[in-house]
């Protein structure tokens, strides 16, 4: 069955909320000063992992039912 494309991306964003605001906390003070060319490629590839790794098996495993809804 193929995932809604519109009801994964509010899942998502719920789950990405949270990892980039605590990403940003954890790692604020060492970043703090920086160009944000250096905080987005810091930051990136930790998000990208994240959302790779946790974040989308947890959306599924959570909310699979609702993605994966007809229309």
């Amino acid at each position: 069955m193929k995932p809604s494309r519109i009801r994964l991306t509010l899942v998502l964003i719920i789950g990405a909320y949270p990892l980039i605001t605590s990403l940003l906390y954890l790692w604020g003070p060492l970043l703090a000063g920086r160009p944000s060319w250096q905080v987005a490629g810091f930051i990136v590839p930790q998000m990208v992992a994240g959302m790779v790794w946790v974040i989308i098996p947890l959306a599924y495993r959570l909310a699979g039912r609702f993605i994966l809804q007809p229309g």
